[in-house]
C-alpha cells in the first residue's frame, strides 16, 4: 500500500511540474524526438561498426591500399571509426563556434538541425545503392550527429530552466529521451526486415523535423527566462571568438573537472564497449541479426533508466543536490569493475554494461547538466560543445586503441585497467562537486 503511495507521489509531482511550467511539455516531446530518431539510427550504427563486410565500412580504395601492405583493416575497424570520429569533431569545432558566435539561438538551433535532416537524405541514397565505405562514413557521422544534438539540446534548456526548476525537472527531461531511446530501437527491430536500413533513416529524418517545431515553441519560454533575469542577449549573436570554448575550458578549474570527469567516464564506456562489439561480431554475423541484438541491449538499459528518472533523480537532486547524484553511479561502476576484474564473465560485462549506461543517462547526465544553468551563455554554448564532442570523443580515441592494445592480455587485464579508470572518473566527478559549489546560484 505504501508503495503505491509513492508511485502515486511522484506522478503528482509530474503533474504539478507540467501545471506550474508550461515549456516542461514541449521539453520532453523535444528530447523524446531527438533520442528516438537517434536510437533508431544507433542499432544501424553499430551493426556497421561490427561488421564483418570490410568493403561495406570503408572505402575499396582504402581497403585496396592497406592490402597491398599487408594490413588487415577487419582487425582494427572500431579504432579506425574512433579514429575518424575524433578528427571529424575537432574539424567542425570550428565550424560549429561560428555558426553560435555568428547567429542568433533562433537561427542556429533550427539550421543545425536542418542540417541534420539533409545529411540523414544522403545516406539514404548511400545506403540504397550500397556505396563501399558507407559503414565508415555513417559511423562517424551518428557520432557526430548524437554528441552535437544532444548538447545543443541542454545548452537550450539551461536557458529555458534555472537552477532550483532544473534539479525538479530535469529528471523528468531526461526521461522523455529516454522513453524516445525505448521507443526508438523497437522501430528498428520491427522495421529493418520489412522495409530496410535505408528506409530507417527516413524515419528518423522525420522524427528530427518535429524537433525543430518544438524548439520554435520554446524560443518564446527562453526569452521570457531571460527577461525574467534581466538579460537581453538570447536572442542576439553571441559573438566572440569560434575558439573561446577551447580557452575556456584551459582557464576555469570547473570545466576542467568536467572534461577530466567525461574524458574517464567515456574511457569506462569505451572500454566495455569494445568487449561487446567482439561479443556481436562472434554470435551475430549478420547485419539483421547484429542489428536486432544490439536493439535488445538498448531496450534493456533504456527501461532500467526511464525507472531511476522517473522515481529517484528528482527527489535526490532535490533533497542533496549534484553530489551524491554524481558520486553513486561512479561507485556502482567501481564495484562493477572490481567484479569483472575477478570474473570475467560474459554474463557479468552484459550487467555491468546496463548499470554504466543506465546510470549515466539517469543520474550523471542530469546531475552536470544542471550545473551549466549557473554559468554565462558562452561557457554554456562554447565550452559546453568541446566537452561534450571533443573531450568525449578524445577519450573514445584514447581507450580505444588501448583496449586493442589491452585485450592481447585477455579480458582481465582490459577489466583491470579499466578499474583504475573508473577510479579516475571518481576523483573527476569528486573535484567537479567542490567546484560547482563555489558558483553562484544565478549565472546573472
Amino acid at each position: 500500500m505504501t508503495q503505491g503511495k509513492d508511485t502515486a507521489g511522484r506522478f503528482d509531482h509530474l503533474r504539478g511540474a507540467l501545471r506550474e511550467f508550461p515549456p516542461l511539455i514541449w521539453s520532453f516531446l523535444y528530447f523524446f524526438f531527438l533520442l528516438t530518431g537517434y536510437y533508431v539510427l544507433r542499432p544501424v550504427r553499430d551493426a556497421m561498426g561490427a561488421s564483418g563486410d570490410i568493403e561495406a565500412v570503408f572505402p575499396r580504395a582504402l581497403v585496396d591500399w592497406a592490402s597491398a601492405r599487408g594490413w588487415v583493416l577487419g582487425d582494427l575497424t572500431l579504432q579506425l571509426l574512433f579514429t575518424g570520429t575524433f578528427i571529424a569533431m575537432v574539424l567542425l569545432q570550428p565550424a560549429y563556434g561560428a555558426l553560435v558566435s555568428r547567429y542568433p539561438r533562433r537561427v542556429f538551433l533550427p539550421v543545425l538541425y536542418a542540417i541534420f535532416i539533409a545529411c540523414l537524405f544522403g545516406f539514404y541514397v548511400v545506403f540504397g545503392k550500397e556505396i563501399p565505405g558507407r559503414g565508415a562514413a555513417f559511423f562517424i557521422w551518428v557520432a557526430v550527429f548524437n554528441l552535437f544534438a544532444v548538447s545543443v539540446f541542454w545548452s537550450f534548456m539551461a536557458d529555458i530552466y534555472s537552477d532550483i526548476e532544473a534539479r525538479r525537472l530535469y529528471g523528468f527531461i531526461a526521461a522523455g529521451g529516454t522513453a524516445g531511446g525505448f521507443l526508438g530501437p523497437l522501430i528498428t527491430r520491427a522495421l529493418v526486415h520489412q522495409i530496410g536500413v535505408p528506409n530507417l533513416l527516413l524515419v528518423s529524418a522525420s522524427l528530427l523535423a518535429v524537433c525543430v517545431f518544438c524548439i520554435l515553441r520554446l524560443g518564446r519560454w527562453a526569452r521570457l527566462r531571460e527577461q525574467s533575469r534581466g538579460q537581453t542577449g538570447g536572442e542576439q549573436a553571441m559573438g566572440g571568438s569560434m575558439l573561446a570554448g577551447l580557452r575556456l575550458l584551459r582557464d576555469v578549474p570547473l570545466l576542467r573537472a568536467m572534461a577530466v570527469l567525461m574524458f574517464f567516464g567515456v574511457g569506462v564506456g569505451t572500454l566495455l564497449y569494445n568487449e561487446q562489439a567482439a561479443i556481436a561480431r562472434l554470435y551475430y554475423p549478420g547485419d539483421e541479426a547484429r542489428t536486432a541484438y544490439y536493439a535488445n541491449i538498448d531496450l534493456a538499459i533504456n527501461l532500467l533508466t526511464i525507472v531511476v528518472q522517473v522515481f529517484l533523480t528528482r527527489p535526490l537532486l532535490v533533497r542533496f543536490g549534484v553530489g551524491p547524484v554524481l558520486l553513486l553511479p561512479a561507485v556502482a561502476i567501481l564495484v562493477g569493475f572490481a567484479a569483472l576484474t575477478a570474473s570475467p564473465l560474459p554474463l557479468l560485462v552484459a550487467a555491468v554494461q546496463i548499470a554504466t549506461r543506465a546510470g549515466e543517462f539517469s543520474l550523471s547526465k542530469p546531475a552536470r547538466e544542471t550545473i551549466y544553468t549557473r554559468v554565462d551563455r558562452e561557457t554554456r554554448y562554447k565550452a559546453k560543445a568541446v566537452i561534450d564532442t571533443a573531450v568525449y570523443r578524445g577519450g573514445d580515441l584514447f581507450f580505444v586503441w588501448a583496449h586493442k592494445f589491452l585485450a592481447a592480455f585477455g579480458s582481465a587485464a582490459v577489466f583491470a585497467t579499466g578499474l583504475a579508470v573508473a577510479g579516475a572518473m571518481t576523483f573527476g566527478a569528486w573535484r567537479l562537486i567542490r567546484e560547482q559549489a563555489r558558483l553562484p546560484s544565478r549565472p546573472d
